[in-house]
This record gives C-alpha cells, sequence and structure tokens, in this order.
C-alpha cells in the first residue's frame, strides 16, 4: 500500500522522463548515414533539433523557477529524505494565495495564506493575520513538483497530485481510496482504534469524530466519539439511558482498551418493528472530563447483512488503545 502511493505521484515525473528518452532515442535514428553513402532527407533539420530541444528545456527550466510555484490544486508535502514513504499530508491551494492543509489521517488541518515571489514561500499558518511564518526557500522545480528548504534547515518537498477535485478534495477519502488493509485513527485526544476504509468513512470535526459504515445496510450504522469537559461519565450515561426512553439498561464494566478503567454503559432492547434501531452508549471519565462512544445500528433482520455491520463496528471499538 505504501508504495501505491508514491507511484501516483511518481507518474507525471515518469512520464516526462521517459518523453525525454524516446526523443533521444528516435533523433539518434533518424541522423544515421546508410551504408552506400547516401543521405537522409531531412537529416540536418533533425540534427539541430537536439540542440533547440535543449534551448527550449533550459528555457522552461528557468520559467519553472519562478513564482508562483504553487497555483490551485492539491500538493502531497513531506520531508525530501521520505520520498519512498507513504505520504499523507496535503496543501490545498483555492489559487496562487491562499488554501488549507489536511492530514489524511485525523482530517485536522489549517487554513493559510502565502506570499510567492521569485526563491521564497511565505505560509501564513492560521491566515494573513498570523504573525507566525513559515518560510519556504525554493531550491528545485520540475514538472509542478517543488522543493525547497524551511528555517530549520529541512528539505520539503511537494508532489502535486494528479485526478483529482481540488474544490471538493477530501484527504482521508483519498488515502482510503489507496488501502488495502485497516488504518488508524489518532485522535487528538490521546486515543486510536483502527478501522476498514473499505466500508468506513471517518469524519472528524472538533472534539467529536464519526466512525460511518458505508456498506449495504438497512439504514444509518455509526459510532460517535466524543469528548466533553464539566461532568462526568456516570451523569453523561444516564443522560443518555433517559434520553433512550423507557427499556434501556445501564450497567458498568470495564472500558474497552483500558481494563482497569470503569465503562458506564447504557443500551435499548433491539426494536423489532419499524427501523430496527439499536442504540448503546459507553463512557468512562478522561482527563477533565468524559470520553464517550455512542454506537447507532439499525437491524434489517437479514444476517448477512447485519452481521458485517455488527463486526465492522465492534472491530472499532474492540480496536481501542489509549497513549497513556
Amino acid at each position: 500500500m505504501k508504495n501505491q502511493m508514491l507511484r501516483r505521484f511518481m507518474s507525471v515525473a515518469m512520464a516526462a522522463a521517459m518523453g525525454t528518452v524516446l526523443l533521444a532515442g528516435c533523433g539518434k535514428n533518424a541522423t544515421e548515414t546508410p551504408a552506400d553513402g547516401a543521405e537522409v532527407p531531412g537529416a540536418e533539420t533533425v540534427a539541430e533539433a537536439p540542440a533547440a530541444e535543449a534551448s527550449q528545456d533550459a528555457a522552461a527550466s528557468q520559467d519553472e523557477m519562478k513564482a508562483p510555484y504553487f497555483k490551485k490544486g492539491v500538493y502531497s508535502s513531506f520531508p525530501t529524505s521520505e520520498m519512498a514513504s507513504q505520504h499523507t499530508y496535503f496543501y490545498i491551494f483555492y489559487d496562487e494565495t491562499s488554501g488549507y492543509t489536511e492530514d489524511g489521517m485525523s482530517g485536522i488541518g489549517l487554513p493559510f495564506a502565502c506570499e510567492q515571489t521569485d526563491g521564497t514561500v511565505v505560509f501564513s499558518m492560521g491566515g494573513a493575520d498570523e504573525e507566525s511564518k513559515d518560510i519556504l526557500t525554493v531550491e528545485s522545480v520540475s514538472d509542478g513538483w517543488v522543493t525547497g528548504t524551511v528555517q530549520n534547515g529541512i528539505s520539503i518537498t511537494f508532489a502535486p497530485v494528479p485526478d483529482v477535485d481540488s474544490d471538493n478534495f477530501s484527504a482521508q477519502n483519498y488515502i482510503n481510496s489507496f488501502a488495502d488493509e485497516s488504518l488508524v485513527y489518532e485522535d487528538a485526544n490521546g486515543w486510536s482504534v483502527k478501522y476498514d476504509p473499505s466500508v468506513i468513512e471517518v469524519n472528524q470535526g472538533g472534539s467529536v469524530t464519526t466512525f460511518v459504515y458505508t456498506g449495504e445496510c438497512a439504514g444509518t450504522n455509526m459510532i460517535t466519539a466524543s469528548y466533553e469537559v464539566g461532568s462526568d461519565a456516570k451523569t453523561a450515561v444516564a443522560e443518555k439511558a433517559k434520553a433512550y426512553g423507557e427499556g434501556a439498561t445501564t450497567s458498568e464494566a470495564p472500558f474497552p482498551g483500558a481494563e482497569d478503567v470503569t465503562g458506564y454503559w447504557a443500551m435499548t432492547a433491539p426494536s423489532t418493528e419499524g427501523s430496527g434501531l439499536v442504540e448503546t452508549v459507553v463512557a468512562r471519565d478522561y482527563m477533565d472530563g468524559y470520553l464517550m462512544f455512542e454506537m447507532t445500528a439499525h437491524n434489517s433482520g437479514d444476517d448477512a447483512i447485519d452481521i458485517p455491520v455488527s463486526d465492522a463496528l465492534a472491530a472499532v471499538i474492540d480496536s481501542l488503545t489509549f497513549n497513556n
């Protein structure tokens, strides 16, 4: 999987390189002289072509070293020394002056403004009014690939991402499209889970993250993870149970991924009518508040449909781990 994204990013550069090789090969064959000494028609014109092409290439190279280096589109960004690694961080440019970043694993990013001048690109992360500036000193540009150094001397490369819609780009969905194995979601609050990107879509916003089942199912099937301050887990679950209505049950049991921590649970009985809605919630006291996972599922009554849904959501919860 790691090499699939690299091959995609390298496709443009490789195509250009192959084109140059093919042109050079054709030039050599066209200027060969037949054994009988006869001249090849147009040989003089063809022989002069490589020199003209070299001049054009040099001019094009000089043009590439002039600002603006970044235009509307999507670029993956990574330390140049990690060229062969999986690239999961992206700069999405609205135009030549602004855009936003996005981490393909967590979905987290920042808006930015940028000022491009010959040899330098100044990024204002968070917007044009931010005092903190990241300065990229451009060292090379080739086929849209931009390489330069930042203040700490680290070399950074920006690779254009082909065949994507920058107006509707999702870094997480893009990463998931290359995945052939489970991915890891790492939350800023110190926990992580594994998920199958072929059937689970992750959406992150503020203190809430959802894991939505995208395969065949009877209705919405998802896990909503949230971190809240100002209350405790037991109180929060009691309020959920009350909202679930009559028939909801509560209990205490170890919290997933932390067997020595008390988890507070509430759940509804599976509905035998209507949409087959089932709701389950578990929470634990966490840092200055509580961490809660709420599972919403709809049973169709067909095991061939319901069991894969249950397995996919259970796999997320069962993989829960904490940094500390």
